[in-house]
């Protein structure tokens, strides 16, 4: 028999998670996939389920100094409806499904799906986001990357949720954000990408890129990054070859239903050539 629950507060939520025999239930919109089951018959899930999409204390978006706040019950919709999320962000969250789904998918929803292939998170990776998560005695923060360890697989704990995601605010020259998919709307990505750098007196100053359905999570190597900065932009083109010989080894698509691991390579390399270059004709 499974139990299911709809606490009204962040505190009885978690005191019904504390033993461990609940799955969280948001919007719904990657779980009843996960479990779904032959025509007409309903979902199965083998544990207890606590809906959190409710809990209003978990969703809202302010911006604190220098960086955005997010509810994780927010959902995509109604981040595309704030002012507070940036214009890049917002151009990921428009590629992102249907409508439909983004009414009731939440970020905290997609960062516990750690899915390679998550849309927002390539976002996230970029700009250093943290996300808050929390048990009935414990708050922790920490950078995206060290709560996200493989495919749908994260540190929490099953006392343990994300509560809040929080986005240091940037202010990058370029900018760029690219989706490939198997057509032009409601597509899980081939690959996808965001690319950031920050130029001053035409030297780079801060480049980041990020990888999606690349690799075992959101690829992104900061230690490669650090190879362009402090170059002058009318000499970038002389470190492309550079540049995608280091990012090889680490490009390491699959082949699945959506495409071939072959194709999903070249493509990332043509995308971190085009970025490189774009920044070369400022």
């Amino acid at each position: 028999m499974v139990n299911h629950v709809m606490p009204s507060s962040l505190k009885e939520a978690l005191s019904c998670i504390q033993d461990g025999t609940y799955t969280l239930f948001a919007g719904g919109s990657d779980l009843m996939v996960q479990h779904r089951s032959p025509a007409q018959i309903p979902p199965y899930f083998d544990k207890n389920i606590c809906y959190i999409a409710q809990l209003s204390e978990l969703k809202y978006i302010k911006r604190d100094d220098d960086q955005i706040r997010i509810g994780a019950m927010t959902t995509l919709e109604e981040m595309l409806d704030s002012p507070l999320v940036p214009k890049l962000f917002k151009d990921v969250i428009k590629d992102i499904a249907s409508p439909g789904i983004r009414y009731v998918a939440t970020l905290g929803g997609n960062i516990c799906n750690a899915s390679p292939a998550g849309d927002t998170l390539v976002y996230l990776y970029a700009v250093d986001a943290k996300v808050c998560f929390e048990s009935l005695n414990e708050k922790k923060i920490l950078p995206i990357q060290d709560v996200i360890i493989g495919p749908r697989h994260t540190i929490l704990k099953q006392s343990e949720m994300v509560t809040e995601i929080i986005i240091p605010q940037r202010h990058d020259q370029y900018q760029t954000w690219m989706k490939v998919g198997p057509r032009k709307a409601d597509a899980i990505s081939k690959v996808s990408c965001v690319g950031l750098a920050e130029i001053k007196d035409d030297i780079i100053v801060d480049f980041r890129i990020a990888w999606g359905a690349v690799y075992k999570t959101v690829l992104r190597k900061p230690e490669i990054e650090a190879h362009l900065i402090g170059i002058n932009i009318k000499d970038i083109g002389m470190h492309i070859d550079d540049m995608l010989n280091r990012y090889d080894p680490w490009i390491q698509p699959i082949d699945d239903q959506r495409s071939t691991k072959i194709y999903r390579k070249k493509v990332a390399m043509n995308i971190l050539q085009e970025f490189i270059e774009t920044i070369g004709r400022r």
